[in-house]
């Protein structure tokens, strides 16, 4: 089972939770920071090297949290272009495509096995997407996309792998592709996920941010970080709030509190 609440508070953690974060302030050392900002293509590589296609589930999930996939759309059969920005191996690319079938999709990934994954995939074909290896942070996007082309940008549990620094070089790179009153729809980690509260010692990279032990890292988002970030790259908020769900299991007795951030910005 689990319940699921949206809004603008953020989770309040157990006083033994609060205890558990406030004792974890040694950051890893620069030298270290500085190996997985260097590393951080060969080790998302790795994780799709050991995973293949096989450790996301297909999001079915996306049409239903983001109607706008299908209110975007002036009339009933309009074609739309949109772009997965961090499409992995396709979890949500091919889901989307198979369910809306007046979709073109741009798809791109950091890692070059994804995107070999991607056009491995059965439901692949050149006429309905194109998808490419980009690092969003400098590799510009109007190499592979047209400007002002683009009705929908879904960036869906990717910025979270960036460093904080960089962010902004990510919005700035997609929002000259996306259409005048067009929006990106962002879902990810929120501050106090499960995830966040799982890291041991040692993994602090700085504040709400984490590194795994594959070397992969994680950011943590409070709205109001989401928010500043997206505005001084000049888009406007129309939607931004936590998702807070209690996912149980009963076997186990076990309640696992899951924490994202859920929002809407677009390009004037």
């Amino acid at each position: 089972g689990a319940f699921q609440k949206k809004g603008h508070s953020a989770r309040i953690l157990s006083p033994e939770e609060a205890e558990r974060l406030a004792k974890d302030q040694v950051l890893v050392s620069e030298f270290k920071q500085l190996k997985l900002e260097k590393e951080a293509q060969k080790n998302w590589d790795l994780f799709y090297k050991r995973n293949s296609t096989n450790f996301f589930k297909d999001r079915h999930w996306t049409t239903r949290e983001f109607q706008e996939l299908r209110a975007c759309r002036e009339f009933a059969d309009q074609k739309l272009t949109i772009l997965e920005a961090g499409c992995g191996v396709g979890n949500c690319l091919f889901p989307l495509l198979e369910e809306d079938l007046n979709i073109f999709a741009y798809a791109c990934d950091f890692s070059p096995r994804a995107v070999e994954y991607v056009k491995k995939n059965a439901l692949y074909s050149t006429e309905r997407c194109k998808v490419f290896q980009c690092d969003l942070t400098k590799d510009d996007l109007l190499e592979n996309i047209p400007a002002d082309s683009v009705d929908v940008v879904t960036l869906i549990f990717v910025l979270s792998a960036i460093h904080p620094d960089k962010m902004h070089l990510v919005l700035k790179n997609i929002y000259k592709v996306l259409k005048p009153g067009k929006c990106v729809l962002f879902r990810d980690y929120g501050l106090y996920d499960h995830a966040m509260l799982r890291f041991k010692s040692g993994s602090k990279l700085g504040e709400n941010f984490y590194v795994r032990q594959d070397g992969t890292r994680s950011y943590f988002f409070t709205e109001e970080f989401l928010s500043q970030l997206f505005k001084a790259e000049g888009y406007e908020q129309v939607a931004n709030e936590y998702v807070q769900r209690e996912t149980v299991n009963k076997k186990e007795d076990l309640r696992v509190p899951r924490v994202f951030l859920q929002s809407k910005f677009q390009k004037p």
